[in-house]
């Protein structure tokens, strides 16, 4: 099961946070202390009980300007492996590995409820690291199961935003359905234009 290999809200966090950006309007959602909180409660719930992984004690404490200033590094290297893959993917590959080692990061095996896993730990209690350390071995492993080809950027004309295809087939070219829906629509009326 290619899901043992990599955990999909892993994958779904990298493509949010590289998202963030919105290159074609400007808008960037990773501007402040603030916003950066909100990702991390939106992609790491806090547990009722007391910490005990990595993202749970990153949850817990308070991100600083500090923390805001890696954390849009390390989007700007995850943007640039989605980006790069498909058509550099030695390039990609030395961007994570060089990630993964400035984050520290670390294989731990785990169980819980009868159940095995692994978990990529970083060194550190930085909320960046940990980031980095999950997301960055979370697209590592989509290269190494699925192909660096899994990796891009939406062909829509009006967007840039980064996707993972996990699908069965491979064959995404858009972010969302929307985007698809959109040049569907203008290759429609492009055909059936009075010309």
């Amino acid at each position: 099961m290619l899901h043992a290999c990599y955990s999909p809200s892993a994958v779904q966090t990298a493509v949010d946070l590289a998202n963030t950006l919105k290159p074609i309007k400007g808008d960037d959602a990773l501007e402040t202390v603030e916003q950066l909180r909100e990702f991390l409660e939106d992609h790491f719930p806090a547990e009722p009980e007391p910490a005990s992984s990595d993202a749970d004690r990153c949850q817990r404490r308070r991100p600083t300007r500090a923390d805001l200033a890696e954390v849009r590094a390390l989007r700007e290297t995850v943007r640039a492996v989605l980006e790069r893959a498909s058509t550099d993917a030695i390039g990609a590959a030395a961007l994570i590995n060089e990630g993964l080692r400035h984050s520290r990061a670390t294989p731990a095996l785990r169980h819980d409820h009868d159940r095995w896993w692994t978990e990529i730990t970083s060194a550190t209690d930085r909320c960046s690291t940990h980031l980095a350390a999950t997301i960055l071995s979370a697209l590592a492993s989509v290269i190494a199961t699925l192909g660096p080809t899994r990796l891009g950027v939406c062909a829509g004309p009006n967007c840039r935003a980064t996707f993972v295809d996990l699908s069965r087939n491979g064959s995404k070219q858009y972010c969302t359905r929307t985007c698809a829906h959109r040049a569907s629509v203008a290759a429609y009326r492009s055909r059936h234009s009075p010309r």
